[in-house]
């Protein structure tokens, strides 16, 4: 690009004085600004009477608004037409662009730079965890600036980038939900008038109770609520451990959540998590491989029928707590087809396990581009004049 040059924000901006006094009756449409240019959004109205502060700034479109706490986390965003008439409290200071210097087009890229959170964070040093940047110090913030048309120009490229990679999304998820709705109808038809057993027929409680060592550690493993798998905790050394039991975890078992398998903490254990452990609060079977597998049961476990059948096994407890009984759950009944039917469908679980591994490698390449893009371009002209 030609004419590059590095501004101040105070050379592109100024602090906007539209502040109005909160009246009680008055309704006022709340915004805020997420973090890592993640750009605004709505909060819930407030009565000017309900809110501690005495004033607040109205917002226009293509205003800079800041989140003083946050904007170290890029908690920095651009109003468009839907901001347009909402309403911040002073902790969000708020900007009026330059239209005959800055596009509000850029302004929006900028926000959404790296390198940007990284001099925002510099003017927010200090000793206190919510230490604040001041108007005065975001002002002084230097950013790369070429002319108009060349902004608008580079603005309609990472627009278009954007565009495509939003289309990218769209189509991965719609491959997934054909996937899983596929998913949903084989395993209707494999269970249509198969016979019904007690888990404890098929996938009694199997415990694997572990000595505890002083001067040894237990990693431990976790389980994701809603069917997202099991995750890896911290290992725990023995004298964490103290009084606690620990039980060994192998790959195959069939894992619930003692207090979160009502809303799916339901996951089988891989190769990954051998010489894992898991608290009290597990729950672990294990599948007769003659007659199931815990593939097979917790795609079942996670479907609507077989998570009414958790709930209705989990007596309602504090908060989101709601214990599931070991009585209760080897007494639940699960359909259990011909060994032949189950591999079918557990052959095509793997399937759609596999395309989704293969989305997520591209859906993480997808997600790099834009921050990728906007690092090359912006930290050139940074190198060019710093």
């Amino acid at each position: 690009m030609k004419g590059l040059s590095m501004v101040r924000l105070g050379d592109v901006c100024c602090v906007s004085n539209r502040f109005a006094s909160t009246v009680a009756g008055q309704k006022y449409r709340q915004l805020g600004v997420r973090l890592w240019g993640g750009g605004l959004y709505h909060r819930d109205e407030i009565d000017g009477g309900e809110t501690k502060y005495k004033k607040f700034c109205q917002v226009f479109k293509g205003d800079l608004v800041v989140n003083k706490i946050w904007a170290r986390n890029g908690a920095v965003g651009v109003a468009g037409n839907d901001h347009e008439g909402g309403y911040v409290s002073t902790e969000f200071p708020v900007f009026s662009l330059d239209s005959q210097l800055v596009e509000s087009g850029w302004m929006q890229y900028i926000v959404k730079w790296n390198g940007f959170w990284r001099s925002c964070e510099e003017k927010a040093q200090g000793s206190s965890g919510k230490n604040r940047v001041k108007p005065s110090q975001f002002l002084s913030i230097q950013i790369p600036l070429p002319s108009l048309d060349e902004q608008r120009a580079v603005v309609a490229k990472l627009d278009a980038l954007e565009r495509k990679t939003r289309q990218v999304e769209k189509c991965l998820d719609a491959i997934e939900r054909d996937a899983e709705r596929l998913l949903a109808q084989r395993f209707q038809e494999a269970i249509e008038n198969a016979p019904l057993r007690p888990m404890r027929d098929v996938a009694p409680l199997v415990r694997r109770e572990q000595s505890i060592s002083i001067e040894d550690s237990y990693p431990e493993l976790g389980i994701r609520s809603f069917g997202k798998g099991t995750f890896h905790k911290p290992s725990l050394s023995g004298g964490e451990v103290g009084g606690k039991r620990l039980y060994r975890i192998e790959p195959g078992d069939l894992l619930f959540s003692n207090v979160f398998a009502w809303e799916g903490a339901i996951a089988v254990a891989r190769s990954e998590d051998l010489g894992r452990f898991g608290s009290h609060r597990f729950i672990t079977c294990v599948a007769d491989v003659k007659l199931t597998s815990a593939d097979f049961l917790r795609y079942y476990f996670l479907s609507e029928e077989g998570l009414i059948k958790i709930q209705e096994a989990s007596p309602g407890g504090a908060g989101r707590n709601r214990t599931l009984g070991l009585e209760k759950l080897m007494n639940i009944e699960v359909p259990v087809p011909s060994l032949e039917v189950q591999r079918r469908f557990d052959l095509l679980q793997s399937k759609v396990l596999a395309l989704k591994s293969k989305h997520a490698a591209i859906r993480e390449a997808n997600a790099v581009l834009l921050p990728a893009t906007l690092e090359r371009i912006f930290s050139m002209e940074e190198q060019i004049h710093g």
